[in-house]
């Protein structure tokens, strides 16, 4: 009866102290940072892609656009992502890059639509990229490398676009941490299994960077992301014994048609 008693008073207790923590809780003051938060992601996403803008050539061909729209979307629709909330660019340039910012601005640039052998692999690499965005990555290393009150300062007009440079710099030409590479190497070839697409030839892309010798580093994707091999093998490691579909989205001949399309804007 004395057991029964004492059981009693500390689920009274217990009740008691979790009542009284979440009655310390400022919920109101706690949504109000989230939509603090958001704001500011969206001003900072904003900020950036105009300082790209005004200093990158913008591929905007419609045919270009649609294509990469059409690799693009079977990522999207196997795994319940909303393709109208990614804002997509992609970039005259030579560099092999490819890289994410604040409020869904998927940027690629056109070398690497040009060096990837495979379709895969270049969807390979907006799978990674997008699995920054839905992981919440690109704020997480802005707000570890930058800080959070510089961002809040910058998205607030104080050094905007001093501090839209720098922050492009470490989003496009940085790795992440080898813990966020990892989460979005894996999600990545996730979404691609989902949507019936093979996820060897990323691995093999990765490989294949890591290994070239014929093109200054600084250009590459790849270069500055950890271990690289060691990223493709566990790639490899993930997906072995998995029964893979693979559909490619266009035939041969239309992936070497908007190569060659994206090689010639």
């Amino acid at each position: 009866m004395k057991n029964v008693f004492v059981q009693a008073v500390a689920v009274v207790a217990c009740f008691l102290l979790i009542w009284f923590g979440f009655s310390q809780v400022d919920f109101m003051k706690l949504f109000s940072v989230k939509e603090n938060t958001a704001n500011m992601e969206r001003r900072l996403g904003d900020m950036i892609w105009n300082q790209v803008e005004d200093s990158e050539e913008i591929i905007t061909n419609d045919t270009i656009v649609k294509s990469l729209d059409k690799l693009l979307k079977p990522i999207c629709d196997a795994n319940d992502i909303e393709r109208d909330s990614l804002k997509v660019h992609i970039i005259k340039k030579d560099e092999i890059n490819a890289f994410a910012l604040p409020n869904n601005h998927l940027v690629v640039y056109s070398g690497l639509i040009e060096d990837c052998k495979r379709q895969e692999a270049l969807q390979g690499v907006l799978g990674h990229e997008i699995a920054h965005l839905e992981k919440n990555h690109v704020m997480k290393k802005l707000s570890k490398e930058i800080g959070y009150s510089v961002l809040i300062s910058a998205a607030g007009g104080t050094k905007g676009s001093q501090m839209a440079r720098e922050i492009l710099k470490t989003l496009s030409s940085s790795a992440y941490d080898r813990k966020l590479e990892k989460e979005a190497d894996i999600t990545s070839v996730k979404y691609l299994l989902e949507a019936n697409i093979d996820p060897r030839p990323m691995a093999d892309f990765m490989y294949q960077m890591a290994q070239d010798s014929t093109i200054d580093k600084a250009m590459y994707w790849i270069a500055d992301h950890p271990e690289s091999e060691e990223r493709a093998k566990y790639i490899l490691d993930y997906i072995k014994g998995k029964k893979i579909k693979s559909k490619p989205v266009m035939t041969d001949e239309e992936w070497k048609s908007f190569q060659s399309k994206v090689h010639n804007e």
